[in-house]
């Protein structure tokens, strides 16, 4: 009987799905906690920052711990480009398998979360567009973060094919 044949992906290419992850999330991160509003009202301005929200608080969680995931797999990845061998072994493909799943999961209910706030905040406005820039902005964030979710999940199927074979 023959082996069953084997399906594997270049290491560069996983590379380039971390690196395209990691630019995703660095992006997210940087319109979400740069975003702020100034609501001019009755007794003063009052400012509107995405910590005053838990949703945006988690987005930024998953984001900053996605991006140090990501980190942490590029260096592996440059290394298994450099030298041709993988670090860890056996071990480490399931490190590498499991991580991807966990990170990719993490990244999709945070975007989630933030697509859910902001539709909140939309009806909350009754046709008022004071938050609308401030609500655009968390969208767009939320959006390179499902983005960063895709890359993530498409690199967990390559990772899942460097998987040892069992019979």
């Amino acid at each position: 009987m023959a082996p069953p044949p084997t399906t594997t992906i270049p290491p560069f290419v996983g590379l380039i799905m971390r690196v395209l992850t990691f630019i995703c999330l660095l992006i997210s991160l940087i319109l979400i906690a740069t975003n702020t509003k100034t609501i001019p009202t009755n007794i003063g301005d009052v400012k509107i920052k995405f910590s005053d929200f838990y949703a945006y608080r988690y987005l930024i969680a998953t984001v900053v711990i996605g991006m140090a995931y990501t980190l942490l797999q590029a260096a592996f990845s440059i290394f298994l480009v450099a030298t041709g061998n993988r670090l860890g072994g056996e071990g480490f493909c399931l490190f590498d398998f499991y991580g991807d799943k966990i990170i990719s999961y993490f990244l999709a209910t945070g975007a989630a979360a933030s697509f859910g706030m902001t539709q909140d905040l939309k009806q909350l406005q009754n046709g008022d567009d004071t938050l609308d820039k401030f609500l655009g902005i968390a969208n767009a964030a939320a959006s390179l973060c499902l983005l960063g979710f895709i890359f993530a999940a498409v690199s967990s199927v390559f990772s899942s094919y460097a998987l040892p074979k069992r019979a």
